[in-house]
Order: structure tokens, then sequence, then C-alpha cells
């Protein structure tokens, strides 16, 4: 693996690469609360099998994207960030797969740009439209999100997540992510402005279009014991594909599928991505 800082307009990204530059480029995006580090499993077992790998650390990660405005923040610009990294990368078309918040970044960018993305997999996220039909009416999901209203306090939120000794933030893993995980997670978000900047995404406001349906090959994997997103959410997210798709449950996993579960995802990953795409299926 390889430390690299990738120039865009909006700034500079840090990130992971890993594998052959002649091999197929594969885009990870990770959620909150965490960085790159979360896809190391994944990256490992994509280079090993040839592909050309990149992780960056996301908007407001990366101190040289590190805007102060909450409105910065926006989906539109978390897309387009992606296209600004792919195209430095020289990147005409690519894999993309996203986790937690950068499984929500994952669908907007395939929605909005499906000629640069060849699949898609988008990992514990379902799609935002089928996320925003359960919230209207799933009293389950409602209460699951929850907390997105609440982080929009500032600064209330980072100091109750950063008090004694970040526990708070600590018990956001709920002991699924390897210890050493959650202490480099927490040195970077400790860092000044970096918290804030990761709770920016979620009080930049609401999207300013709807998000259509997806056209390009997409899995979707969601797990039984998923605390954030719940069954109507995630049963829903294939009515909003028009292209080729796969839905994966892994039963008995929680929220942090590529650190809790990750050589079921490495095979999944691996199959959506060597597969020929053309048939809808559910697992």
């Amino acid at each position: 693996m390889t430390e690299v800082s990738i120039s865009t307009a909006a700034g500079v990204f840090d990130a992971t690469v890993a594998g052959p530059p002649e091999g197929r480029p594969v885009l990870l995006l990770h959620g909150f609360p965490q960085t790159r580090l979360a896809w190391r499993r994944q990256i490992v077992a994509l280079a090993e099998h040839g592909y050309r790998v990149v992780a960056p650390d996301q908007r407001g990660y990366s101190p040289g994207v590190r805007p102060e405005r909450p409105e910065d923040y926006g989906i539109g610009a978390l897309a387009d960030d992606v296209v600004a990294i792919t195209e430095e990368l020289g990147w005409t078309t690519f894999d993309l797969v996203g986790h937690d918040w950068g499984g929500a970044v994952a669908w907007w960018t395939a929605e909005a740009h499906p000629g640069r993305v060849r699949t898609l997999t988008v990992v514990s996220t379902p799609h935002p439209g089928a996320l925003a039909h359960a919230l209207r009416t799933d009293e389950d999901q409602r209460e699951r999100s929850r907390y997105m209203i609440d982080w929009r306090e500032t600064p209330a939120t980072e100091d109750a997540m950063l008090a004694d000794d970040a526990q708070l933030l600590r018990t956001l893993y709920a002991d699924k992510v390897p210890r050493t995980s959650v202490d480099a997670y927490l040195r970077h978000l400790s860092r000044p402005g970096a918290l804030t900047a990761a709770l920016n995404w979620y009080r930049s406001g609401r999207p300013e279009r709807a998000i259509g349906a997806i056209g390009v090959p997409t899995l979707y994997v969601w797990s039984t014991e998923d605390t954030a997103f719940g069954p109507a959410a995630a049963q829903a997210t294939g009515r909003w594909v028009d292209g080729s798709y796969r839905f994966e449950i892994l039963q008995g996993a929680g929220h942090w599928i590529p650190e809790e579960a990750p050589e079921a995802l490495n095979r999944l990953l691996l199959g959506h991505l060597t597969r020929d795409p053309g048939s809808r299926a559910t697992s």
C-alpha cells in the first residue's frame, strides 16, 4: 500500500493506493465515524486480485479538503469530489464501492454519472429514495435515524462525543471494530476541526433534487443486525435499481461490515466485479 495526495480544485485528498497501476480501477468510500482505514482488508484482497485500488479520506476527513461551512458538505459536492478524484487519477470509468455515508455518496454518484461508474457496490446504506420512503412510512426506521437529527446540534454534539476519552464515539462501534482501528479513528477525529467537519455531512441540509433510479450493475449488501438501517429500506432498495441488481443479506452481522465481516464482503465484492451482469438476484 502507498499513501498519496490527490490534488483537485476542492483541495488535497489523502488516500491509500494499492494494486498494479494497469489494474482495473476501484474507488472505496468510507463512512462515519471512520477513515479510509476501514477498507484495509478490502484493499488487500482487491490488490491481490489485480485491481488498482484507491481509498481516499473524504471531504472533511482529509485536512486539505475541510471547508468550515456545513453547506459545503452537501451530497452534490461529495459526489463531485468522486468525479474530481477519479479524473485526477486518469480514470474514465471505475468500479465504485461505498459504506455508510460513503454508500450514500456512491448511490448519488452512480445516478448522476452512470457513464463513469462501471459497477456499484453499496454496503449497509439503502438507496436514498428507499430510505426517504421508509422514514415517512416506517416507525422502526424513524427511530433508527433519530440520531441524525440529534447530531445536528453544534458544538454540543462534538463536546459530548469527545468527552471522557471519546467514550460516546467509542460506543458507536459496538465492540465490532478492532480496538486498534477505533483508536486510530479517534485520534484522527480528535484533531482540531476534524469531528465538526465529519458531522457537517449531517448538517449540510437536504439535497437540491430527488435522486432517481440506478442504471449500472449494482450489489447491495445489508446485515440483519444493522442498528442504523432497518429491513424496510433495505428490502425496498431493489425497486430503485433499473440495471442488474443483487441483494445480499449477512445474517448476524452489524453495521460495520467491512471490518466485522471482511471475508464475506470480499467474496461478494470480488464476485460482483467479475460476474457478467445481467440478472437480478436476492439472497
